[in-house]
């Protein structure tokens, strides 16, 4: 699974081959949630509030990024928040 980015121990990825709606995968310690790139709710899993807002906050401003990745399956990395 490509690595998007990676942020104070928080991992985002993407699976290029998966199922609608869009969206990507958040790694954080023990905990795994898949979040929808159009809403920024968590579709499945947990994160620990703190977490899943720092991945709200970056995932704003790449949403678009986000799903020109998810519509034409090319990789690249994004900016971590800073």
């Amino acid at each position: 699974m490509p690595e998007i980015t990676r942020f104070l121990g928080i991992v985002i990825s993407m699976y290029f081959n998966e199922h609608n709606p869009p969206h990507f995968h958040v790694k954080y310690n023990e905990y795994r949630a898949v979040m929808n790139i159009y809403t920024l709710n968590l579709e499945a899993g947990y994160l620990p509030a703190k977490v899943r807002g720092l991945v709200e906050e970056w995932a704003e401003p790449h949403q678009a990024a986000l799903l020109k990745m998810w519509e034409s399956k090319e990789f690249y990395k994004l900016k971590p928040l800073v």
